[in-house]
């Protein structure tokens, strides 16, 4: 077994609060919509340290795992990084706008044209923000300035995804993304009949 999994899987053992009490992957992001663009908000508690973490959302290995896509970073402020979707092979990339190791870590967002995104989408920014609470780590991700007419996708999609991250650091099997997406889909659609 990986040595990191080892280690997690202590680190999960030695947190004396219950999986219920952790267990906040049913909490639905918030949707907020604005002219022809959405805002995406997610927070999760994630019982691991925030250096567990930061690895998780910033190390192309980490990345590869939870994210199905193949990673390339350049870990500092102004650096660039590079993700291509397995299997479907859509490409994202970026500047890195924040980096505050443990902390902060932004970047641009830039879809390349493909056939699930015609137009691409060369405006949005993610943000992670990572914040100790005792044993835990509250982790707060905001995708924004997202083409309105793409973001429904993405809504679930990041959903399905931050639970990924959180089997991943959990040592856990990862679900199935496409299946955990079409589970939460429910928790966005009526965010989006209400704007």
């Amino acid at each position: 077994m990986d040595t990191s999994i080892q280690e997690r899987k202590m680190e999960n053992e030695m947190n004396a609060k219950s999986n219920d009490a952790n267990n906040n992957n049913n909490n639905p992001g918030t949707v907020t919509i604005e002219g022809g663009y959405a805002t995406l908000q997610y927070e999760r508690r994630l019982p691991h340290s925030p250096e567990v973490v930061w690895k998780a959302i910033t190390d192309p290995k980490e990345v590869t795992v939870w994210f199905n896509t193949t990673a390339k970073v350049d870990a500092r402020l102004g650096g660039t990084l590079e993700y291509i979707a397995v299997p479907v092979g859509f490409r994202r990339t970026g500047r890195i706008l924040a980096w505050d190791p443990l902390h902060v870590f932004e970047h641009e967002w830039h879809i390349d044209p493909h056939p699930q995104f015609p137009k691409g989408d060369t405006e949005s920014v993610i943000r992670w923000e990572l914040v100790r609470d005792s044993n835990d780590t509250i982790v707060t991700m905001t995708h924004r300035r997202l083409a309105k007419d793409t973001s429904l996708r993405f809504a679930v999609g990041w959903h399905a995804f931050l639970d990924r991250l959180a089997a991943h650091l959990n040592g856990e099997n990862l679900p199935d993304q496409k299946e955990r997406s079409a589970a939460v889909i429910g928790l966005y659609t009526a965010q989006y009949a209400a704007q």
